[in-house]
């Protein structure tokens, strides 16, 4: 019951974000530039909280659905591992690259890498902004830009926590060894360390809409 709730809050906010966002959808940046409203989807980012520009996002992964309430609880971990890794929301678990969410439930990955675009994004807080996903250079170094002078901070959901764990050298990493006393995380929290993993804490951006070729 107390997962159920949690997820049906978590579709409510998704919702009403969403709804907010048909109102705040920005105007053209020029007379080919068209932005759709769009199911709510989410980024996983990494960078500088502070910056409105950079490189790095060939490391950020995009979830085409809200992944919390197709998560599976730590406690249901010895299940999964019987299912062979499928969740109940038939995502394939990987125990060698991981995610958890702020409630202490483990996460399908996102989709890597992010694909080039436009995107509408979110905090669900003061500001909604235009972020821009360029392609790789020949380099293979890929750009993303936030317009407005807007930061990854003002766009991150800060309720929203996640984190990826890999095995760290010659250790074990398996959420049996969460703790989840660790949980919930305070918004904008870092997400708790589990022993024998390395840990990558990722900002999450609500993504709202979508620019499409007028």
């Amino acid at each position: 019951m107390i997962l159920a709730a949690m997820q049906a809050k978590r579709w409510f906010v998704s919702y009403a974000l969403l709804a907010m966002g048909l109102l705040m959808l920005p105007a053209p940046l020029d007379a080919e530039t068209v932005f759709k409203p769009i199911p709510t989807q989410y980024i996983a980012a990494l960078g500088d909280p502070g910056a409105t520009s950079g490189t790095g996002a060939a490391l950020w992964g995009l979830w085409p659905m809200d992944p919390g309430p197709r998560g599976v609880e730590l406690s249901s971990y010895e299940t999964l591992r019987a299912e062979g890794g499928v969740a109940p929301a038939q995502w394939q678990f990987d125990g060698s690259d991981w995610w958890l969410e702020e409630h202490g439930l483990i996460m399908e990955q996102p989709d890597f890498p992010i694909p080039p675009g436009k995107y509408v994004v979110t905090g669900g807080r003061a500001i909604t902004a235009i972020l821009t996903i360029h392609p790789k250079n020949t380099d293979g170094v890929q750009h993303w830009e936030l317009d407005r002078g807007a930061t990854i901070h003002d766009v991150t959901h800060l309720r929203c926590r996640s984190a990826r764990y890999t095995p760290a050298s010659n250790n074990s990493c398996s959420p049996a060894k969460a703790q989840m006393t660790a949980f919930p995380v305070a918004p904008g929290g870092p997400m708790p360390p589990v022993e024998g993993c390395n840990k990558q804490d990722y900002q999450v951006l609500i993504v709202i809409g979508m620019a499409v070729d007028g």
